[in-house]
Order: structure tokens, then sequence, then C-alpha cells
């Protein structure tokens, strides 16, 4: 716990340093909700070993809890954002005289954090070099595939911190994968992503954010790795009351393994039922 200390301490060290006038710390609530929606899934017979539960889900409808929040502390033209995102839909049916079947439709849990520069300006846009580690786990292995256990490293520049473009990134991408823990994996990609809000009016809010992965090498051979990986995730958000709002959202996966010789995909569409709040902790009363 002590190291752990140190850590966090030699790295907010430099933003210290700056002028106490010129910073903020936002906690971000994106959203912490319950998704309702109906998944269709093409190709799931091809992965069937994945560890990704997306690529080998039924189709079905189901409900699914969402976490996804972000500390963002800005000093000067350095921003280090935080964020936690968790998800998890888990059905279970029981049909007659029959065992009972449960299947996960989504499971994962990242940990993420961002440090960017704002090396150029262009009115409220900024841009600059950025970096990225990242972990990605999930609550409970699917049968028959072992618990992801994925740690990431971005490096490469960003458009940020604009009122529509939040991010919009393109780095190289060091992943080191030990889902297999008999046969770990290294691999280089490289990787795009974005994440963009738009008001539409007053109460409602449009949102989309998403990744594509192009994996280049690798150190060993496994099987269900990626060789691409897509995802994207649409929503439009109307208040309801405070910070509770509901809308409808779209969410799609697609990905192509080592092995398979198809893409599988995984696309839900639904109603999303959250709580969103940004809390400035460095606002002055005036």
């Amino acid at each position: 716990m002590k190291k752990i200390s140190l850590l966090v301490l030699a790295i907010l060290m430099p933003f210290a340093a700056n002028a106490a006038d010129d910073r903020s710390l936002v906690l971000d609530v994106r959203r912490i909700g319950l998704d309702l929606s109906k998944t269709d899934v093409r190709h799931a017979y091809a992965y069937q070993d994945s560890p990704v539960a997306a690529l080998r889900a039924d189709d079905q409808e189901f409900i699914k809890g969402v976490w996804d929040t972000a500390l963002e502390y800005t000093v000067s033209d350095l921003n280090w954002n935080n964020s936690l995102f968790m998800e998890y839909g888990r059905t279970k049916l029981k049909p007659y005289n029959k065992d009972a079947v449960v299947n996960e439709n989504a499971d994962k849990i990242l940990l993420m954090s961002d440090l960017a520069w704002a090396r150029w300006k262009w009115g409220d846009l900024k841009f600059g070099p950025m970096a990225r580690a990242s972990y990605q786990t999930e609550f409970r292995p699917n049968p028959g595939a072992p618990r992801q256990n994925i740690v990431r490293v971005n490096a490469g520049l960003a458009l940020f911190d604009h009122p529509i473009i939040k991010s919009l990134y393109l780095t190289g991408l060091y992943e080191y994968d030990f889902t297999y823990k008999n046969n770990p994996v290294n691999k280089g990609a490289v990787e795009t992503g974005w994440r963009l809000e738009y008001d539409v009016r007053e109460g409602v809010k449009f949102s989309t954010n998403g990744y594509y992965r192009e994996y280049l090498t690798y150190s060993a051979y496994e099987d269900t790795d990626l060789k691409r990986d897509f995802s994207a995730d649409l929503r439009l958000d109307t208040n309801l009351w405070n910070s509770f709002t509901m809308g409808p959202y779209v969410q799609y996966r697609r990905a192509k393994s080592r092995s398979a010789d198809v893409y599988g995909s995984n696309f839900q569409i639904g109603i999303s039922f959250n709580y969103i709040m940004k809390y400035d902790f460095m606002k002055s009363d005036e």
C-alpha cells in the first residue's frame, strides 16, 4: 500500500508544480444505469472457445448493468483522466424438465488512465501527444474459457477536450494478454478511437464512443486471439428528472480471431435508464 501511495504522489508531483489557479478536478459520471436490450449474434458457433463474451452469446433479450465514471484532472495544458467502466449482463433460463441454461451477454471490467498534453490549440479544440495504460478483466470466466486478463499501453496523438470531440485518437498499442496463463502473448497493434457528445437541445444529448484495433504482431500463437476488433456505442439520452435519463441505444461489436474464417458480431438495440452527472470539486462559489 505504501508503494502505491508513493507512486501516486510521484505522478502528481509535476501537476502540483503548476499554478494552482489553472487547474480543475471533475468527477464525470458518464452513466450508471440499466440497459434493456435485444441481442443478435452472428457466427457464434466459430467463437464458442473465445474468452470474449459478446462474440459467443445467444440471441436473446436481457438486462445489463453499466457503470462508467471518470476522474478528470487538468493542470495548465495537461489532462489526466482515470476511468472505471464495468458492465454485466447475464440471463438464466430454466426450461421445463431440463437443466438451467446460463448465458453471459456482457462481462467487462476496464480500468484506464489517460495522460494528454495540449501542445496545440485551435479555439476550443486541443491537439497533442497522449499516453494510456489500461487493464481489462471480467467478473467471471465464461464456461469452458479462462478469465480474461489483458494489460494495454497506448501512445500516439489525440484531439480532445472539445465541447463535442471529447477524445479522438490514433495510437500504437502494446498488449500483454495473460488470459491463458500457460501461453501469455505479447501483441502489437494500431488503435483508433473516439468519444463524442452533442447537445441536440436542452435536456437531450447524443453520444457515441468506440474503437478499432488492427493487430500486427504476436509473440506466440493462440487461436482465440483477435486479428481485428471493432466496437461502437451510440445513445440518445433524454432527461426525465434531475440527473436521471432515458433513451434508446445501439451497441455493435465485430471481430475476427486468428483461427476463425468468419467474423463474429454482436448487435444490441434497446432502452437505457441512467444517472448522469458531473461534480466539479474545484469550482469556486461566486
